[in-house]
């Protein structure tokens, strides 16, 4: 990663300091392997020693800078007496952001990069850093603490990158697939997914799995499995434990699904895998067949990767050459058999014997059955795209609101999407929702979205589509522009008419208008002549206030659905936000004030502040709070707009009580 890279991240993101220790070690002291629970800055004070990050010797004499990411292990040996400071950080990315930078953090995490030098003016660094300590133990104001800490953490970041920059030390970028084979190895035992260890990586999902293939030649939930069923073959052929207690060891749910894997990987169940080994042991000069059974591996085994089909196991050129030329031929003949049975049942609706026992008059989708054969092309912002005239398996990384309000039941969608908080009141039958797979976040988890064979995939990021389109036709309909957002009822429209269902979206959009038009007279009065409206956000991230027009998080229905009128600053807003400071927070308020929060711990510090406190709205009473993180304000689905709108008039109609 560039340096200039580097310098724009630790400018966009949000730093939290976890912990500052000062630590001393006697000679001959020894101190870890400890892996870092966050990212984290080393700087040695005084004395020799050796210390390892991870596999990477460094002979410290006196001061010596260090950085290394999350879960990275840490050792260090005395040779005489030794005092280091260790900083724990952790950092977030506030959003929304812009998308490059947000790609950016997601490919090429600068946090997680390992660096170790010795600057040229260290007391300048030492300074900083045990001023740091000092205040850390101070009994202070925690938030007073807290905002002392982190100007002293800012001041010791800019000196270190300057002085970087001056000696031309380069931060070396860890091995993602090396320390994702490590940290499956270290937590095979529990519940993991690809998520998750991307989470714990700091990467995204789609990066992680293309270096992983690229490097390993399969995916780490495939790596994972092979794990798994080693320690489990190895716990079968050495212990008497059951195979439910085996399944506990090394993490399977049940002795069931640890059977249906073993199999799947070994090609023989756990039982006879058992019995090859005991029989083994009997006799050394067991037939080649049974052999190659009774082998238990010292290293983890290679697998072929047909491509999107299941992977199989190495067994020798000529088998599974063999193998290879049997499923060929297998597949051959299932498409035969297929195409025979289309036309027998083609021949019988041809004929008029019973038409209505051989159509299918709906999908699972709600839409009518595709005729083979027919497209119909649909504009998007990257061009006309080709599509089916009537989808029938569509997976999209957003939009399962407008998808289901139009009749359409997705077969997979990201996984956000299945725990918005629209669903619990929008009335849906937990049977349709069982039927959505979940694809994990952006972008969509390529393998299981080729297992799912959509004919139509949403996506909702530009820079997620090149990989969406090398799996099926992909239509590009973004959620954000620039860092506005278009209207909700736009965006419905835009849905409705990949689909061929405006009609749909304009029944409902009517049945809306009817509803808005009956809200505003019930709050009529409450917001006089003259007065006006803001909307603010609070996060841990920052303060945001919202524009009159491509804001999120209610403002939609707020100034355009009810229009109650914005201020000014409000509506010469050029994106849907501004991320302001909370001194200059007047200038931007109105009269009446709509607060969203992410929670309410997180508000805390400036619904308390005198700042805010001694705003007029704020005097006046005229504070709504509607809204927090995770509620039906996050989307922007017709479901959520029902909500919303109930939302805010009920708590205007509160005001007016």
């Amino acid at each position: 990663m560039k340096l200039s890279d580097h310098i724009l991240l630790w400018n966009h993101a949000y730093i939290k300091i976890m912990d500052i220790r000062f630590t001393m070690m006697e000679q001959g002291e020894a101190f870890g392997p400890y892996p870092l629970p966050t990212n984290a800055f080393l700087y040695t004070k005084r004395g020799d020693a050796q210390i390892w990050v991870d596999k990477n010797r460094h002979l410290v004499q006196s001061f010596h800078a260090f950085h290394a990411g999350k879960g990275v292990c840490i050792q260090i040996v005395a040779e005489k007496e030794f005092e280091y400071f260790l900083i724990f950080y952790k950092t977030t990315l506030p959003l929304p952001n812009r998308q490059e930078i947000v790609a950016l953090l997601e490919n090429d995490n600068p946090f997680q990069y390992q660096y170790a030098f010795a600057p040229a003016n260290p007391l300048t660094l030492l300074d900083k850093v045990e001023q740091m300590n000092t205040v850390w133990l101070q009994p202070n104001e925690k938030e007073l603490k807290r905002l002392h800490i982190k100007a002293l953490f800012y001041q010791y970041i800019y000196e270190l990158l300057r002085q970087m920059h001056a000696q031309g030390i380069h931060p070396i970028k860890p091995d993602i697939v090396t320390e994702a084979v490590r940290y499956i190895e270290e937590h095979y035992q529990r519940p993991l997914t690809l998520e998750k260890l991307a989470q714990e990586l700091s990467c995204s999902v789609g990066y992680l799995s293309k270096l992983f293939k690229e490097k390993m030649h399969t995916s780490p939930i495939h790596y994972l499995g092979v794990i798994r069923i080693n320690k489990a073959a190895k716990l079968l052929v050495q212990t008497d434990a059951t195979l439910q207690d085996i399944a506990d060891h090394v993490g399977y749910p049940d002795g069931y699904s640890l059977s249906r894997s073993f199999k799947r990987h070994k090609g023989i169940s756990p039982a006879q895998f058992k019995r090859a080994w005991k029989q083994k042991s009997q006799d050394e000069e067991l037939p080649l067949w049974r052999r190659r059974y009774a082998i238990l591996p010292n290293h983890i085994e290679w697998y072929i990767d047909d491509e999107i089909e299941n992977h199989y196991q190495r067994k020798g050129a000529s088998e599974m050459s063999k193998f290879k030329n049997m499923k060929v031929t297998a597949m051959t003949l299932f498409m035969c058999l297929s195409l025979l049975l289309a036309a027998c049942s083609n021949a019988t609706t041809t004929n008029g014997a019973t038409p209505a026992a051989n159509q299918e008059t709906k999908a699972n989708s709600g839409q009518e059955v595709m005729q083979e054969g027919k497209t119909r092309i649909v504009s998007t912002p990257r061009g006309d795209v080709e599509i089916p005239a009537q989808p029938q398996r569509v997976a999209a990384d957003q939009y399962m609101g407008q998808l289901l309000k139009l009749g359409i039941i997705p077969i997979g969608v990201r996984e956000g999407m299945l725990t918005e908080g629209w669903i619990e009141k929008s009335g849906i039958p937990q049977e349709t929702l069982d039927k959505i797979e979940n694809l994990g976040n952006f972008p969509m988890n390529p393998e299981k979205l080729i297992m799912l064979e959509p004919d139509l995939i949403i996506g909702s990021i530009e820079k997620n589509i090149e990989q969406y389109e090398k799996i099926g036709t992909t239509v590009f309909i973004p959620y954000w522009e620039e860092l506005s957002t278009a209207g909700p009822l736009e965006k419905f429209r835009r849905i409705a008419e990949v689909f061929g269902k405006e009609q749909e979206a304009e029944e409902w959009i009517k049945g809306y208008e009817r509803k808005v038009e009956d809200a505003r007279e019930q709050i009529e009065g409450i917001i006089k002549e003259g007065e006006t409206v803001s909307i603010v956000q609070l996060s841990p991230t920052g303060l945001f206030v919202l524009a009159a027009e491509g804001g999120n998080y209610g403002s939609n229905t707020i100034y355009q659905m009810l229009k109650l009128p914005p201020t000014e600053q409000a509506l010469n807003m050029k994106e849907g936000f501004e991320n302001i400071s909370l001194e200059v927070l007047p200038e931007y308020l109105g009269d009446h004030v709509f607060v969203y929060v992410n929670s309410q711990e997180d508000a805390e510090e400036i619904l308390n502040s005198p700042i805010w406190q001694g705003a007029p709205a704020v005097k006046n009473g005229n504070v709504y709070m509607y809204g927090e993180f995770d509620d039906e304000f996050v989307m922007e689905d017709p479901y959520s707009l029902d909500l919303q709108l109930e939302k805010v008039v009920n708590v205007l109609l509160e005001k007016k009580q």
